[in-house]
């Protein structure tokens, strides 16, 4: 066997070389017993190392030189107590028992500071000694079983690390990576947006919103809520031993030869951690306003509006209504190469070739309002931002607006003319907002019908008041069936209405009008309303008056 890696050895030489005081690995070995983290990636994150695998390049430095492998994996059970995931990821591959010690290889000096953590597991003791890079992937390589690595047609991306839950002693994890494997794979299959595990007193519910509405799934047994969270923890690289705080994180994965981006909630309930999991597509194209529902007379207004030199427009409704989706579409429009573009998103949902996109990060002060008064100074054509949330924010992309740049955003508002007002809410005075916002475009997502299972109906009274048209006997509904999983609906599409902001309109936000008298004004100059371009939807047969008046709050 090989010479063994000797941690004191290492101890020593990262002190020698000003990487890390014994103190500070002390302290970073503790938090590996209780986050199970690769060592490496806990010195990164405490700022010790560049990335975590700046530990190979220290092999050399800290006098160890990987050697050629001189042998091949035989039977271990001291190893088999712990799972073959966990083994991978700590960068170590056991070899053979001898003379009472558990021998194992790596291709990072730095994981033998995790020896410590499996020793207490294994009962046994352990030396590992140093490979090169090339001889540790063919292990692996000769190693790798289909279950390890991918289930139901999942495969984890180099960002996420293939581990396995922390389940009950002695119990195997991969039954942990298949049940969630599979979550994720039938959510994919079902067109689910997000995964909500929510503990109850007697039960774990687990539920897809598909379309925007929330369906119940088959539920796995209670018991099996408390890994199944610290799998998913694992997974987004989350502190499996917090759980009085709420945590956020993401994760990539490969589903069904699908790239997804997965973004990892999780809020600390009455009854255990609650999760939620966002699944966004990133291999879907962008869509553009057309198939987002707009009616062609509006995308006129909405391409004239969003292709002036400067100004603000803003996209309003409530959360997951699509005003993202809306100004993406609008980037795509306005993604030419004489034009710069720059987004600041919370988080960059999709990557947009040739826009240059920044995520806030608010933990090191990138906030809007820090990345938006930075981004002025890049010379953009172009600016998106995520959200204006604050009165900072809301100042600095008026001003960006007046001094000549064009500056999209989204504000939580119910209808169109309610922008207006929330903005003098937040204190910008009001010939600011006459002299810079354009137009805002309020929307909402309604499902579907299903294609596949769509029928002519006779028209309930109900209906036919909504629809203002008491002579429509009949419209289209669905009767259900294995396309849309029963629910009569496949897909979603927008209702909107865009507000144009015109000279009477300018006039009147000057006198800082409420949002009835903005309304009334805005109707009166040709905008369409949410309800009226429900109706329309309804009598296209894309949707349903019951969808409508879901969603509508005037309904």
């Amino acid at each position: 066997m090989m010479v063994p890696l000797r941690p004191e050895t290492l101890v020593a030489r990262l002190r020698d070389l000003g990487i890390a005081t014994p103190q500070q690995i002390e302290q970073a070995k503790q938090e590996l017993a209780n986050t199970q983290e690769r060592f490496s990636a806990i010195l990164m994150r405490q700022g010790l190392l560049r990335d975590a695998d700046a530990g190979k390049r220290l092999a050399a430095q800290c006098g160890s030189v990987p050697q050629p492998l001189d042998a091949r994996p035989a039977p271990t059970p001291s190893a088999a107590q712990i799972p073959t995931p966990v083994w991978r990821r700590h960068r170590l591959m056991p070899m053979r028992e001898e003379g009472g010690k558990l021998l194992l290889v790596t291709d990072d000096p730095l994981s033998v500071f995790a020896l410590d953590f499996f020793q207490s597991r294994c009962g046994c003791v352990m030396e590992a000694a140093l490979i090169r890079e090339e001889d540790f992937a063919d292990l692996l390589g000769a190693t790798d079983q289909p279950s390890a690595r991918k289930a139901d047609a999942i495969s984890h991306t180099d960002q996420t690390p293939s581990v396995a839950a922390e389940v009950e002693p002695g119990s195997s994890d991969e039954p942990i990576i298949r049940l969630v494997d599979s979550m994720l794979a039938e959510a994919v299959r079902r067109r689910a947006s997000d995964i909500h595990i929510e503990p109850g007193t007697a039960r774990l519910r687990v539920r897809y919103r598909i379309d925007g509405v929330l369906h119940e799934v088959t539920s796995p047994p209670p018991a099996l809520h408390g890994p199944l969270v610290s799998r998913v923890k694992i997974m987004a690289g989350l502190n499996i031993a917090e759980k009085r705080l709420p945590q956020d994180g993401r994760l990539q994965l490969a589903v069904e030869h699908r790239s997804m981006d997965v973004r990892i909630s999780t809020l600390p309930a009455s009854h255990g951690e609650s999760i939620v999991m966002r699944l966004l597509d990133r291999s879907q194209p962008t869509r553009g306003l057309p198939e987002l529902g707009l009616l062609p007379e509006e995308q006129a207004r909405w391409a004239e509006l969003i292709r002036r030199p400067h100004g603000m427009v803003l996209a309003t409704g409530p959360t997951g209504s699509g005003k993202t989706t809306t100004l993406y579409g609008a980037l795509a429009l306005l993604n030419q190469p004489n034009r710069k573009l720059i987004t600041v998103e919370d988080p960059v949902e999709y990557q947009l070739s040739g826009v240059n996109q920044v995520a806030v990060k608010p933990s090191i002060g990138l906030t809007f309002a820090a990345g938006l008064r930075s981004m002025l100074r890049q010379a953009p054509d172009v600016i998106m931002v995520g959200e204006i949330r604050d009165q900072e924010t809301a100042q600095i992309a008026v001003q960006a607006a007046l001094t000549g740049h064009l500056v999209l955003s989204t504000l939580h508002t119910n209808d169109a003319p309610s922008a207006i007002t929330r903005l003098i809410d937040m204190g910008l005075p009001p010939f600011l907002i006459a002299s810079t916002v354009q137009g805002v475009l309020a929307q909402r997502l309604v499902r579907r019908i299903c294609p596949d299972c769509r029928i002519t109906d006779n028209a309930t009274l109900e209906e036919r008041q909504f629809l203002e048209a008491s002579e429509m006997a009949q419209v289209i509904r669905s009767n259900g069936c294995d396309r849309c999983h029963g629910s009569g609906f496949f897909g979603r599409v927008g209702i909107f209405e865009l507000l144009t902001v015109t000279g009477a309109i300018r006039a009147l936000i000057v006198r800082k009008p409420t949002a009835s008298a903005l309304r009334q004004a805005a109707l009166r100059a040709g905008m369409r309303s949410l309800r009226e371009d429900g109706r329309l939807k309804v009598r296209e047969g894309l949707t349903t008056v019951a969808e409508v008046m879901r969603v509508v709050l005037d309904a």
